[in-house]
């Protein structure tokens, strides 16, 4: 079974920055973040893909803003979250998968298996 642990979150002013790391006991195909605010749907944030030709892929609503990348030596995921917004404060999970996942569906939740506990971020204005 694959573990997933995250960290990093915090409380931050509109504008700022936190990456996040996830700690995972094995690095998959795909690797991705959602979040999820009280009352919510969970949604995709990103998602790091090696299947075929890597590429990355982020929900238009962070798109410039976050950056998701890989250290495999350690089997991290990142997430750089930039220029912070209230909008963005939610609980964060990373998520992992192993088998093909469509291009379209990359970023739903029902696509993932494996996920962490969470982890909070808040940006307050």
């Amino acid at each position: 079974q694959v573990q997933l642990v995250e960290s990093g979150g915090g409380s931050v002013q509109a504008g700022g920055s936190l990456r996040l790391s996830c700690a995972a006991s094995h690095s998959l195909a795909y690797m991705a973040w959602f979040r999820q605010a009280p009352g919510k749907e969970r949604e995709g944030v990103a998602a790091a893909i090696r299947v075929g030709n890597s590429n990355t892929y982020y929900a238009d609503s962070v798109k410039g803003r976050f950056t998701i990348s890989q250290d495999n030596a350690k089997n991290t995921v990142y997430l750089q979250m930039d220029s912070l917004k209230p909008e963005d404060t939610a609980m964060y999970y990373c998520a992992a998968a192993a088998k093909f996942i469509p291009r379209a569906r990359v970023l739903f939740p029902s696509e993932y298996y494996y996920w962490g506990q969470g982890t909070q971020v808040t940006a307050s204005s």
